[in-house]
């Protein structure tokens, strides 16, 4: 699998033999993607949006409606007191809800709240087309509802995520699609709830911290990478916008490092980079590639140095009053590149540069029974785990 996508990276315009000079060439011209633009509201680039007329049985008095501009505080807090609730913290912003529910993630969302006959917010789902065959489903609920209520809700909620993500499948000309999703370990109620609905939990992810200080980000304090290892930003021109080579190039790792991991689903390169593009941390100068001398070249002096990792982190907002931290969203290695402490060069790279920007800390999510030992490698840089997560999981036949 690693070598089909290898081939993909290097085989493009034949360069294999000529990658610094296309990516310097790229660089000088301020090439970029034009995969960037929001897809349609039916089906563009991959994306699927589901339909908002599916019926949400709720009290007599209640409303079920699809949230607009006007409900961002009202989910905003809602949000915030669910994780409040469930970890003793929230990471819920107002930036964050209004890019899913009216921003850049509304052509890639959609949607359902429910409010109580006092006009108060009581339950709030979503989906999101994430790949072909995988759909990220939501459900939010007031922990100060009483639990009865609650459940009907919560019930309620989770058959509308079943039937979005059956169209979603069923627009993508699919046979079975599945929907994932998620739950904080110490949640019981949540859990019962997607138990009722048909979940099963199939995976659990440690929520990891570590603390930045302002002397990481000087010379010679984390250690440099092996000699044969060169970690670098994506490039961009001057317009400040990326090249396309290296955004395929990013896009590429990641699909091979990532093939033999838990629940990988393809996604093309559309999909990928809008995805990306619509998170409200979004930075291109928070995307990193790791390059690895050609050991089958006997002449050190002209080994080519070959993409081998890739790192793609985001801005994450504090809690309140607390600083700004970064937060990795993909970091992947080749597995003909593992070994030669690429991971870790990656890791160090962001790490200096969340101490240069004055941030606090940096945050990662891992598999808790990840077979890379990502874990392990994680807890050595001094990482801790703050909190855990469930995976939940339904697949869905999709009828025609």
């Amino acid at each position: 699998m690693e070598d089909v996508f290898l081939c993909r990276i290097y085989t493009e315009s034949a360069r294999l033999s000529r990658h610094y000079r296309l990516l310097q060439r790229d660089s000088k011209s301020g090439s970029r993607s034009s995969a960037s633009s929001p897809p349609a509201r039916i089906r563009q680039n991959g994306v699927v949006i589901p339909p908002t007329n599916i019926p949400v049985p709720v009290p007599d008095g209640w409303s079920a409606t699809v949230p607009d501009e006007h409900d961002v505080l009202d989910l905003t807090q809602l949000l915030h007191s669910h994780e409040t609730t469930a970890i003793g913290s929230s990471s819920a912003s107002v930036e964050g809800v209004s890019a899913d529910v009216c921003g850049k993630n509304e052509v890639a969302c959609a949607h359902m709240m429910v409010r109580d006959a006092n006009g108060a917010a009581r339950g709030w789902a979503s989906v999101h087309d994430r790949a072909a065959g995988r759909v990220l489903g939501a459900v939010t609920i007031d922990p100060e509802l009483d639990q009865p209520t609650a459940d009907d809700i919560a019930a309620s909620l989770y058959a509308w995520t079943e039937q979005a993500a059956i169209h979603i499948g069923r627009e993508r000309g699919l046979e079975q699609t599945q929907l994932d999703s998620g739950t904080f370990a110490d949640d019981k109620r949540q859990q019962r709830w997607a138990q009722t609905a048909g979940l099963k939990h199939v995976r659990s992810w440690w929520q990891m911290a570590r603390p930045v200080v302002p002397a990481e980000a000087d010379d010679g304090v984390l250690p440099d990478p092996r000699d044969e290892v060169f970690v670098r930003q994506v490039r961009r021109g001057k317009d400040g916008l990326p090249v396309e080579l290296d955004l395929r190039i990013v896009h590429d790792l990641l699909e091979a490092s990532f093939a033999d991991h838990f629940n990988s689903h393809r996604e093309t390169f559309d999909e990928f980079i809008f995805r990306l593009r619509s998170d409200p941390g979004h930075r291109w100068d928070h995307w990193w590639i790791a390059e690895i001398a050609d050991e089958g070249e006997a002449d050190p002096k002209i080994r080519e140095m070959l993409p081998a990792g890739t790192l793609v982190g985001t801005a994450s907002e504090g809690d309140g009053d607390a600083p700004d931290g970064t937060y990795v969203s993909y970091l992947g290695v080749l597995q003909s590149s593992r070994g030669h402490g690429v991971a870790k060069a990656l890791l160090h790279a962001v790490i200096a540069d969340a101490a240069e920007r004055g941030r606090n800390r940096v945050t990662l999510e891992v598999d808790v029974d990840s077979s890379t030992g990502a874990d392990g490698l994680y807890l050595a840089l001094g990482f801790e785990p703050k909190y855990t997560t469930q995976s939940w999981h339904k697949n869905l036949p999709v009828s025609s």
